[in-house]
This record gives C-alpha cells, sequence and structure tokens, in this order.
C-alpha cells in the first residue's frame, strides 16, 4: 500500500529536478550476501489487505507508516491481522513474529481515500511484536537526523511485482522539504509503505525517513516521507506512557473528530 499524489502544485521543489545526483537502480537482495546489514527490513503482512514494509527500531518495535494500520473502509485493523517477516528473501523470511498492537503518531488521522500533507509528515506507527528480535543479524536501526535539500539516502522495500525479496536503492536524493514532508527521488511502489530511508552517519546506517507516498513533479516520479526528528519522539513518548498491551490492541491516541486541513490533496489507491 502506498498513497498517491493528487496535486503536484502544492510541492515548490519542482525547480531543483535538474539537480540532483544521479540516481542508482533498484536491486533484488537475492543473496545472504547481499543482504547483509539489511536483515532487520521485513515485509509487514495484513491478512486480507496487503502488505507493507517495516523495519525493526526496538527489538520488540517496528517502524512502518500509519496508514498501514487502516482497512480500507477506514477501520483501525485488528493487530491479529499482521505478521511481520524479517528479512525475506525467495519467500523465506529470517525470522517472523505475530504483532500484538499497533499505535500510529498521535496526531495522525486516517481520512480514508484522502489525506493532506500534514497527514503525510506525520504518517508513522509503530507495532509491538508478541516476541522480541535477539538475533546478531537483526539488530535494531538507529534514528538519523533528518536529511536534508542535496543528500543522498537509500532505501529498502517490498513492492508489487517484487514481492518476495527486499529491493535496495543505494542512492536517491532529497529534493526538498514542505510542511514536514520530505520530496526524494527514491523508487517506490505500492507495498513500500513503510519502507525505512536510510542515510550513513559515522559508518553506520540509521534510518531517516520512512516512505509515506509517491508523486509526479513535472513528469517525473518521486516519492514522499516523513522526517522522523521531531514526528518519532512524539510517538515514542506516547507509547512509553501506555501500559502492557490490550486484547484488539491497535490503539487510535486521538479523538475521531480530529482534521488536520491544508488543502493539498492526496488519495490512495
Amino acid at each position: 500500500m502506498i498513497r498517491q499524489l493528487a496535486r503536484s502544485a502544492v510541492l515548490v521543489i519542482a525547480t531543483t529536478l535538474g539537480a540532483q545526483a544521479q540516481d542508482s537502480g533498484l536491486v533484488t537482495l537475492e543473496t545472504r550476501q547481499e543482504s547483509q546489514g539489511w536483515e532487520a527490513v521485513g515485509r509487514l503482512d495484513i491478512r486480507g489487505k496487503g502488505f507493507c514494509t517495516a523495519a525493526l527500531i526496538r527489538d520488540r518495535l517496528i517502524l512502518t507508516a500509519a496508514h498501514c494500520l487502516y482497512d480500507i473502509d477506514g477501520t483501525l485493523i485488528d493487530p491479529s491481522r499482521f505478521s511481520f517477516q524479517a528479512g525475506l528473501r525467495d519467500g523465506l523470511a529470517q525470522t517472523t513474529r505475530s504483532v500484538i498492537r499497533g499505535i500510529a503518531h498521535p496526531d495522525y488521522t486516517h481520512s480514508g481515500e484522502a489525506t493532506n500533507a500534514r497527514a503525510v509528515a506525520i504518517d508513522i506507527a509503530v507495532l509491538e511484536l508478541d516476541r522480541p528480535i535477539r538475533n546478531t543479524r537483526m539488530r535494531p536501526y538507529r534514528i538519523a537526523e533528518r536529511p536534508i535539500t542535496g543528500d543522498q539516502v537509500g532505501v529498502v522495500s517490498y513492492g508489487r511485482g517484487r514481492e518476495d525479496a527486499a529491493s535496495l536503492q543505494q542512492v536517491c536524493n532529497v529534493l526538498g522539504r514542505q510542511t514536514g514532508v520530505i520530496v526524494m527521488t527514491c523508487d517506490v511502489e505500492y507495498g513500500s509503505s513503510g519502507s525505512p530511508v536510510f542515510m550513513m552517519n559515522d559508518g553506520e546506517t540509521r534510518i531517516a525517513s520512512v516512505v509515506s507516498a509517491m508523486a509526479h513533479v513535472n513528469g517525473q516520479k518521486v516519492s514522499l516521507g516523513t522526517s522522523l526528528e521531531g514526528p518519532l519522539n512524539a510517538l515514542l513518548s506516547h507509547f512509553a506512557t501506555l501500559g502492557p498491551a490490550r486484547p484488539g490492541g491497535t490503539q487510535r491516541l486521538i479523538n475521531a473528530d480530529e482534521r488536520n486541513d491544508t488543502g493539498a490533496k492526496f488519495i490512495r489507491p
């Protein structure tokens, strides 16, 4: 699942499209050697709906897009329908975990088939696993500082037509930021929602953003992500205040009548 931008005029970075360095192509991570360092990225299967992509950030927490927690009719998905397949390759996961609850950003409002730029800027969620993942090859990723215009990033994702193995795009470019939305040249597809966007910090691979949507600007396909710096801190702070997971533990931490209106409309396929 991934959102698609309906109105690209809101994006003011269109004039920078010719300035970025050359992107690298997608590479399928088919072997253990190619997958080394990316084992903590996995396919987040949603029974009866499809899949997203997620990444391990603590031994029992995975990070993905908030809209992955919602069904087609806008209702929250029961956590029992989620399954995290870490390091999935050739249809076989290195580790599989069930989910006991999912928590979206406290200010995120899911508005069915349409949302706005402000929602994309906080389109993140954490899902708590039924058991920790403690594996020397699957260490949780740390969080990077937010990328700025001109930075090079990479993305690991699953997607339509490449469901059985993750794909790595080692180099794509940050075109700009607007209203907390990071605009990138990363190649994403349906199923790539929640994919971790990586940067290198002192030789360590860290997550700098999460893929929320795709768009077209001046005819060029771009991807949209969340700036994690503030939103993830807010989300994890809310998570820290919660007690043990309850049955049916997917939680909405906002009121149903809250809305974020900016005028920039997005649509979900």
